[in-house]
């Protein structure tokens, strides 16, 4: 029996377009600050609120966008957002003053917001349901092999070119980026035929999609861990005497992601989410507990290869299931519900973990976030692993 076909013109086209957001989305996290303090002679307290603007706008966006997909269909919404990203890195040649840069920064997280909760929404649609985790384990690939491109170019561009040659380069980037949006052509069928419902459905409860919200809180959950480890890697490497093998962290990372991605997707259209998950968090966990006693290279970069196996492989998973379980009309809502929880777990954790650190030796947090990580076995059981097994039961009687 051949299988549905994956690898179409408008599912590549929407994933390289992600790739290219997420890159220029790292490539900025990494060189603004260093903009801010050498550029703007901002501070270190205002040197934060890069990150900040620009996620409580990412977040704020999402569920709004959501609904516009919901009520307009998908591609506006993903066409729109894209102008907006492409509009805003122009803007960041004008950026004069710490304000003037946090006002774009908070433009650009609209946009971001409204892209990738479009992009995602159309890849669900796109990928056909008997290869779904596989097709958003590659989809979810994307993001991560963008976390890994754009802070290695960003550093790289602002150490060699200067700030000019930084922000063409993201301007470049976000336009190839829609470029590949207009080769993007939706089926149909995907389209929305009918809003009547949404009339009846107003307030605050139609920015979220309620199915997706268990599945996005152990998202969230998770993603306080993972944050301490993604902001915070390369200050703990410089500590520990490691400070060269900081960018090799995130490169080995990337390439575990690589090699297992097309099996640990195929394994979730075979086995189930909870074959997958359960071993993932174990997984994170030792990833996490070597990372906390790293005195050497081969340890360091080994936790690397477990954290990117782990939770490289939990991210990508969840957003499978919160896409699957959700109404095929409320799979915009769904993606924005999950995006916009981990987000918000995400600037939680990081700031937590920054204050922490304050008290605590970023040693010992790893050492803790273990048990954090662990915890999450539990949380998800409650939250969803549980019903899968009951569902699984029924199935087999």
């Amino acid at each position: 029996m051949t299988k549905p076909k994956l690898w179409t013109k408008n599912f590549i086209s929407s994933a390289i377009a992600n790739f290219l957001t997420f890159t220029t989305f790292y490539y900025l996290l990494v060189s603004l600050p260093i903009y801010a303090l050498q550029e703007l002679n901002s501070n270190e307290s205002e040197v934060g609120l890069i990150v900040t603007f620009f996620l409580i706008a990412a977040i704020i966006t999402r569920p709004f966008a959501g609904k516009w997909i919901e009520r307009i269909g998908k591609y506006p919404v993903f066409l729109t957002a894209f102008l907006i990203v492409l509009a805003s890195s122009f803007l960041y040649f004008i950026a004069q003053s710490i304000t003037t840069l946090l006002i774009i920064r908070s433009l650009h997280g609209i946009g971001f917001g409204m892209a990738t909760t479009a992009t995602g929404a159309i890849v669900a649609d796109l990928i056909p349901e008997s290869r779904k985790g596989e097709g958003m384990g590659y989809y979810g690939l994307t993001l991560n092999l963008g976390m890994v491109a754009g802070p290695f170019l960003g550093l790289t561009i602002m150490h060699l070119g200067g700030t000019n040659l930084l922000f063409f380069i993201n301007a470049l980037l976000d336009l190839f980026a829609l470029i590949f949006v207009f080769f993007v052509r939706i089926p149909k069928e995907t389209v929305p035929q009918e809003v009547k419902h949404l009339e009846s459905n107003k307030g605050i409860k139609s920015l979220f999609e309620v199915s997706a919200i268990p599945i996005s809180l152990i998202a969230g959950f998770f993603a306080l861990a993972y944050s301490g480890i993604i902001s915070f890697v390369s200050v703990y490497a410089k500590g520990i005497g490691l400070v060269e093998a900081a960018s090799y962290f995130f490169v080995v990372y990337a390439s575990v992601l690589l090699i297992s991605r097309p099996f640990t997707g195929k394994w979730y259209d075979r086995y189930g989410a909870n074959n997958i998950i359960y071993p993932s968090i174990i997984l994170f966990a030792v990833g996490t507990y070597l990372l906390s006693i790293s005195p050497s290279l081969p340890l360091f970069l080994l936790s690397a290869a477990l954290i990117g196996l782990g939770w490289g492989t939990i991210f990508p998973t969840l957003q499978t299931i919160a896409i699957a379980i959700a109404p095929a009309d409320k799979r915009a809502l769904a993606t924005a519900t999950y995006l916009s929880t981990f987000d918000f777990g995400f600037g939680i954790g990081s700031f937590l973990f920054g204050l922490a650190t304050v008290k605590v030796g970023y040693s010992q947090l790893y050492f803790y976030s273990t048990f954090f990580v662990l915890a999450g076995i539990g949380v998800y059981y409650l939250l969803y692993g549980k019903l899968e097994s009951s569902l699984k039961d029924t199935a087999i009687r």
